[in-house]
């Protein structure tokens, strides 16, 4: 099994090293060491006509690469990202997160662990997390002073293909916005949504850069 296992995470590690060596010559060197390429996507962030990059970076430490409670071999590295900036001269990193997101691989009990995707247009960055029939919920950020900051949140608690409930934040306005389906315990009834709204409270916008895990935001305290 000891030998099964070593088999595997040198297995893992190449591919990671592979999926580093893809990336484009101009980021290669914004990526720290022990961290490879997970994802990458191109925007122009800051509306200057420049191209820029968000890169999603995972680390590549061995001893993160575990049997799961199913004997299955999984690489449990967490995620991060790096915003490189155009200019003239090539790319400026102006914002690190090196270990914000939790792995793809993580324990998602009966079910898969939620999915997490990037969305940028403009100046906008959507960081969305998708968790099958239980929903989604997503982080809304804009550009402004070389960080990212949280200006939105939006989520869908569903029950299967019912809509429970679904909740809007605007960190602008600091308004709330409740639709609860009436018809939730009900597989027959259409959706009904009863909305409702609330003031919230908040003095500093939550910046990117200073996020330490995505998971441990607590969005019900607004």
């Amino acid at each position: 099994m000891k030998q099964n296992i070593n088999f595997l995470i040198l297995l893992s590690l190449l591919f990671n090293n592979s999926l580093g060596n893809a990336q484009t010559e101009s980021t290669t060197g914004f990526i720290p060491n022990g961290y490879v390429l997970f994802e990458e996507y191109s925007a122009d962030v800051n509306e200057d006509g420049l191209e820029d990059c968000i890169l999603i970076i995972k680390n590549s430490k061995e001893e993160n690469i575990i049997e799961n409670r199913f004997g299955d071999v999984v690489d449990r590295n967490r995620r991060g990202i790096i915003v490189l900036l155009g200019t003239e001269n090539g790319y400026e990193s102006i914002l690190k997160n090196l270990d914000c997101f939790s792995s793809e691989n993580e324990n998602g009990g009966v079910y898969y662990p939620p999915e997490l995707s990037i969305d940028i247009h403009k100046n906008i960055l959507k960081i969305h997390y998708g968790h099958g029939r239980y929903g989604n919920w997503e982080y809304i950020f804009r550009y402004d002073e070389s960080d990212f900051k949280l200006i939105g949140y939006e989520s869908s608690e569903n029950r299967g293909p019912i809509v429970n409930y679904k909740t809007s934040i605007n960190f602008l306005t600091k308004k709330k916005q409740v639709l609860e389906n009436e018809n939730m315990n009900s597989q027959d009834k259409e959706e009904v949504f009863k909305e409702t709204w609330e003031k919230i409270k908040i003095e500093n916008l939550i910046k990117l850069s200073e996020i330490q895990d995505f998971d441990e935001i607590d969005m019900n305290k607004y």
